[in-house]
């Protein structure tokens, strides 16, 4: 390695280490700010309001739809959680 890239890379590196610290700082600033903010008691003591309730409502992800608005036809890949006593399916299995 040169001489002047050899002087060059620790102070490089040096900076760039400052630089990532300082912005390390200011997000984890930022977070402790909110954190600590107040909280809106009122919201937390009563009831939601009609307009927050969402029990029993279908919520479509817009993932499901076509390029019309409508919902897609294909066959979509899903994934199951099932718990260790149940048979394990295999793709064109009647089960």
């Amino acid at each position: 390695m040169p001489p002047l890239l050899a002087q060059l890379f620790p102070l490089l590196y040096g900076v760039c280490f400052l630089v990532l610290l300082w912005q390390a700082f200011r997000v984890m600033s930022r977070g402790f700010r909110a954190a600590s903010g107040p909280v809106d008691r009122s919201r937390l003591a009563t009831a939601p309001a009609a307009g927050d309730d969402r029990t029993g409502r279908l919520t479509i992800h817009p993932e499901l739809l076509d390029a019309q608005g409508q919902l897609t036809q294909e066959d979509l890949l899903t994934v199951r959680f099932s718990g260790d006593n149940e048979p394990s399916g295999f793709p064109g299995d009647p089960a």
